[in-house]
């Protein structure tokens, strides 16, 4: 699996080329998670936005279907007890409806063959009146925003689609999916957060 190759180096991605954007992530993600959240977080990678969500969070489960991706988030929550990882996919999240505060899943709607499907899953784990929380690398008209993109897709990343800040809000609207705010965190590439209040 790609994934599992790409696992030990994704957070230099994160970090050394996009490193102003992955802060204004984690910043962002704590502004929507409380102390008493037992939150869920799907297509975890590596854990880069488990470890700020872990260190605010009454409880938290990161899953990912990726084993490599699962073995680094488990190298930085090692120490957390109210964190645990759990193998599973998005599109087929393993818990009962209702069970959530907050279900966060980021940049993976963009790599999915039916993202609707995802949507979906999240929000019936999702309690009503909870969060969805869906981060997505945009791009921009600029050459420097698409290098990412392309040098993954060179490296084996089959991308579905790919989002400028427009068709990100119309992939919601879509998929009939009320946004109750948008925001967009700056870097070489930029994330779009869509927030959502779970019906």
């Amino acid at each position: 699996m790609i994934w599992d190759l790409l696992s030990p180096l994704y957070d230099l991605f994160e970090t050394a080329y996009n490193g102003k954007c992955f802060k204004g992530i984690a910043e962002e993600i704590k502004n929507h998670v409380d102390k008493d959240d037992v939150v869920l977080e799907c297509a975890c990678g590596t854990g880069l936005l488990t470890l700020p969500m872990a260190q605010k969070c009454k409880e938290l489960i990161a899953t990912d279907y990726s084993d490599g991706m699962l073995k680094q988030t488990q190298k930085k929550i090692g120490g957390y007890s109210n964190t645990k990882i759990q193998k599973a996919s998005i599109l087929d999240i393993p818990f009962e409806d209702n069970r959530f505060d907050v279900v966060v899943a980021a940049n993976v709607i963009h790599l999915l063959d039916d993202p609707g499907k995802a949507l979906a899953e999240m929000k019936r784990v999702c309690k009503p009146g909870g969060k969805l929380i869906i981060p997505t690398y945009v791009n921009k008209e600029s050459k420097n925003s698409m290098v990412a993109a392309k040098l993954l897709s060179m490296l084996g990343v089959d991308f579905k689609r790919q989002f400028s800040l427009d068709s990100y809000k119309e992939f919601f609207a879509n998929h009939n999916v009320e946004v109750k705010e948008y925001h967009v965190v700056e870097g070489r590439m930029p994330c779009a957060f869509a927030i959502i209040v779970a019906p």
